[in-house]
C-alpha cells in the first residue's frame, strides 16, 4: 500500500514538476497557470510526432484521450461516460444553457458577484422569458445556502453557482446547496474552475447535475482543455447545441451517417478535439493524482491552504487589509490592500520583479499553488515593500 504524502513531500514532488520556479515566484494560478513539466514535454511530443507523421500517430492520442477521461472521471469520482473534453468553462456553461428546454416564466438563481461567463448566458435566456435572479453575497463574499434558496421558488429551473468565487476566493457549501437544491426538484450547475485540481470533490456525494471547469488554472493544463461533467441522470436534459461526428453511436461511419447520440457524455464533443490541449492537460492531472489529490481528500489542497495561511500571517504584519476565510471556505484566492499604497501600482511593480499576481476586484488577488514555498511568498512580500 502506497503511503500518503504529506503536505510538504506534495510540495516537493509538484515543484520539481514546475519549470516556473527557476524563473519567477508564482501567485496567480487563478488566472493563469505555468505549466507543468508533463504538459509541455506532452505538447512538445505531440508536435514532433505530427511532424513527422501525420495522421499515422492518430490511433495513439485517440488512446490517449480516453485515458485521460478515464483520470479525469476519478479526480471527480465520476464515471468515464460522465466526462466530456471541452475547450473552455464557459462552453460548459452554455452547453447547459442552450440544452435545457426553458419555459417562459422560469428562473435561474446564481450570484451577483459571478464570473461574467457564469452570468452572461444566463442573463440572454430573457430572450425566452427566463429570468435570472441575482443574490448578494455579503461584503467579502460569503454566501450561504438559505440566502440561495430564498430566491427560488416554484418556477426555478437551475441554480448556478462557482465553487469558489474569483475575486473574494470565498469557497461556498456545495454539498449543502445541491441537497437542498435537489429536494425541490432544482438543478445545479457549478463551475469549478476555482476549486478543481486543489479541493477534493466527489460527484457521488456532492451530487451536481453539471460541472464545467477549463484546466489552466489549478490543474495546471494549457489554456483551451477543460472538462465538463453531467450526471448520468441529468444527461438527457440536455440537448446538444454542436452534434458533429464525434457525437453519435456511428461517428467512424463517415459515408452513411446517422443521428443517433452516443449515450454518453462525449456527445457534447462535436467533431474534432484538442489533442495536444487535452493530452497535456491529463498529463498534469496525472502529476496532481501522483501528489496526493484525490475526490475525497486532498494533500494538493492541505498544501494551498497552508501557502494562503503563511502569506495572509505577514501580510496582517504589514497593516494588510486580508480577506480570508474560515478554513473550510478558504481556498487557494487571497485578496488584499496594502495601506496607503495603490493596488494596481502595486502589482504591476511585482510583474517588474518576476512577482505574478493579479489585481480583481479593486484589491490584489494572490493564489499560491502547493508548490509555491516560503521563498516565493518572500519575494513577493519584498515586492511589496518596495512600493
Amino acid at each position: 500500500m502506497t503511503t500518503p504524502l504529506s503536505p510538504a513531500d506534495c510540495r516537493q514532488k509538484l515543484r520539481r514538476a514546475m519549470p516556473v520556479v527557476e524563473q519567477a515566484a508564482y501567485f496567480d494560478h487563478a488566472a493563469v497557470a505555468p505549466l507543468t513539466a508533463p504538459a509541455a514535454e506532452k505538447l512538445r511530443y505531440y508536435a514532433d510526432q505530427v511532424a513527422q507523421r501525420g495522421d499515422l500517430v492518430w490511433p495513439e492520442f485517440a488512446a490517449e484521450i480516453e485515458a485521460g477521461r478515464q483520470t479525469a472521471a476519478a479526480m471527480l469520482n465520476a464515471a468515464p461516460d460522465e466526462v466530456a473534453w471541452i475547450a473552455n468553462t464557459t462552453q460548459g456553461i452554455n452547453f447547459v444553457a442552450g440544452g435545457l428546454d426553458w419555459s417562459s416564466g422560469q428562473n435561474i438563481v446564481t450570484l451577483s458577484n459571478e464570473f461574467p461567463s457564469n452570468l452572461l448566458p444566463w442573463l440572454q435566456l430573457g430572450d425566452l422569458g427566463v429570468e435570472t435572479r441575482l443574490v448578494d453575497p455579503d461584503a467579502r463574499g460569503a454566501w450561504t445556502v438559505e440566502s440561495i434558496l430564498d430566491a427560488c421558488d416554484q418556477r426555478t429551473r437551475l441554480i448556478a453557482i462557482s465553487w469558489v468565487g474569483f475575486a473574494s476566493g470565498y469557497r461556498g457549501p456545495i454539498q449543502a446547496l445541491t441537497d437542498e437544491a435537489h429536494r425541490r426538484g432544482i438543478l445545479v450547475f457549478l463551475d469549478a474552475i476555482q476549486g478543481l485540481g486543489v479541493f477534493p470533490l466527489n460527484v457521488r456525494d456532492t451530487a451536481v447535475d453539471f460541472l464545467a471547469a477549463d484546466g489552466h488554472k489549478w490543474m495546471l493544463g494549457p489554456e483551451g482543455a477543460g472538462l465538463f461533467y453531467v450526471s448520468r441522470e441529468a444527461l438527457n436534459c440536455l440537448r446538444p447545441m454542436n452534434v458533429g461526428w464525434n457525437s453519435v453511436v456511428t461517428r467512424y461511419n463517415f459515408d452513411q451517417p446517422r443521428l443517433e447520440l452516443r449515450p454518453c457524455a462525449a456527445r457534447y464533443e462535436g467533431g474534432t478535439q484538442n489533442v495536444p490541449g487535452v493530452t497535456a492537460f491529463a498529463a498534469s492531472l496525472e502529476l496532481l493524482t501522483a501528489c496526493g489529490h484525490g475526490p475525497r481528500t486532498s494533500v494538493v489542497g492541505e498544501a494551498v491552504l497552508e501557502n494562503v495561511a503563511q502569506l495572509a500571517e505577514q501580510l496582517r504584519r504589514r497593516q494588510a487589509d486580508v480577506c480570508q476565510s474560515s478554513e473550510e471556505t478558504a481556498s487557494g484566492i487571497l485578496s488584499f490592500t496594502m495601506p496607503h499604497r495603490d493596488s494596481q501600482a502595486v502589482r504591476d511593480h511585482c510583474v517588474k520583479r518576476n512577482v505574478a499576481i493579479s489585481f480583481r476586484g479593486g484589491r490584489l488577488r494572490a493564489s499560491p499553488h502547493a508548490y509555491c514555498n516560503q521563498d516565493d511568498i518572500d519575494r513577493l512580500l519584498d515586492a511589496i515593500d518596495e512600493c
